[in-house]
């Protein structure tokens, strides 16, 4: 078989547009869907490890990077009130990789969006999908249809395309909430994080004097747990930064959202194949949501772009990405047991052991994919 494929992806975010550009890099036609009537990116902001910035350099996006987000030196971990426990410098931790960026993830969207080399038809969905020995038939939501030789889920840990692959993983409640926000703190220039008994509060850089707040919290429900004290109240033992950043006006309007994980290994059925949250969202204390999509992405054409048998190489690109998925998923798992201990044992762990616990965490990461 050609590898010039026809290839439908399906969503239009950071996962689906890096996925679009890299197949269009390989020589395939490239249609993309997504189901938002128009461009925008949910969220607040992102850190981007070594690996997230080559991945994404690889793609065309250095420049924005430079030009958008915030070099970001290193992560200071701190007791609930203040006291720094450990310094971990980024230029040593992702060595021979590239640099750690803050950016807004609006920011970055729009950056993919300027790249991206086909366009997006918004507002429409899949209505049906068949498979045979020709490929994939689709009807869309607009009235249109089409074929394909591969059907590409980039849609998100919501996917409704992981039902056509693997229809018994879904989401699963990692038993924490989290909120984010931005806001202006010219002050804080590097990856700061508080850290409290079942809570922790995070602020890092992401251009223009603006940080990116993230606060979680442990919970039994995925539900707002918030009361008539809001989020300040769950902070409310904290150090005084804190307390101020959370005292701003943006922190009263967060995006709250339960932790989850997609954790399931078939992530391809026939000719259609899941990237990126659909296929294996997690837990974001290892902050590697956009590196693993961008990698997919990488790695997805790059194997298509062998051709082959379609099917077949559709499990190859499988079988390359779920070791190193499941990789950093296990790295979360061990990062939120050494936070849920008693906060004493755990700030003495971090204290003598962050610097190890950073280098054994990420060090598959300087590899490339």
């Amino acid at each position: 078989m050609s590898s010039h494929l026809d290839v439908l992806v399906v969503g239009a975010g950071i996962a689906g547009l890096a996925t679009a550009t890299a197949l269009h890099r390989e020589g395939m036609s490239v249609d993309v869907i997504e189901r938002s009537p128009e461009r925008r990116a949910m969220g607040a902001g992102l850190f981007l490890p070594g690996n997230s910035v080559r991945a994404l350099t690889a793609l065309g996006l250095g420049d924005h990077l430079t030009a958008l987000g915030a070099p970001v030196p290193g992560q200071r971990l701190m007791d609930h009130r203040g006291r720094v426990l450990a310094d971990i410098a980024m230029a040593e931790l992702w060595r021979g990789t590239a640099g750690c960026v803050g950016i807004t993830r609006g920011d970055l969207h729009a950056a993919l969006q300027d790249i991206v080399p086909v366009p997006v038809r918004h507002g429409v969905t899949l209505v049906s999908l068949k498979q045979s020995d020709d490929g994939v038939h689709v009807e869309f939501s607009d009235g249109g249809s089409g074929q394909y030789d591969v059907v590409v889920g980039a849609d998100g840990i919501r996917s409704d395309l992981r039902e056509s692959v693997d229809p018994a993983t879904g989401a699963r409640y990692l038993g924490q909430v989290c909120w984010r926000f931005l806001t202006d703190a010219p002050d804080i220039d590097r990856w700061t994080v508080w850290l409290g008994p079942g809570t922790a509060f995070l602020a890092y850089p992401v251009g223009g004097g603006r940080v990116c707040c993230y606060a979680d919290v442990a919970a039994a429900s995925p539900k707002d747990p918030t009361t008539r004290a809001g989020l300040p109240g769950l902070f409310s033992g904290y150090d005084q930064r804190v307390r101020d950043l959370l005292a701003t006006p943006a922190a009263g309007e967060a995006y709250f959202s339960p932790v989850e994980e997609v954790s399931g290994e078939a992530w391809a059925h026939g000719r259609v194949v899941l990237v990126g949250d659909a296929a294996h969202a997690g837990s974001p204390n290892m902050a590697q949501g956009v590196a693993m999509a961008v990698e997919d992405a990488q790695v997805l054409a790059e194997v298509l772009a062998t051709g082959g048998d379609t099917e077949h190489l559709l499990q190859q690109y499988v079988e390359r990405r779920l070791p190193r998925t499941r990789w950093v998923q296990r790295q979360t798992h061990q990062r939120d047991r050494t936070r849920s201990m008693p906060p004493t044992v755990r700030n003495i762990a971090l204290r003598y052991g962050a610097k190890g616990l950073y280098e054994r965490g990420y060090a598959p990461l300087r590899d490339l994919p």
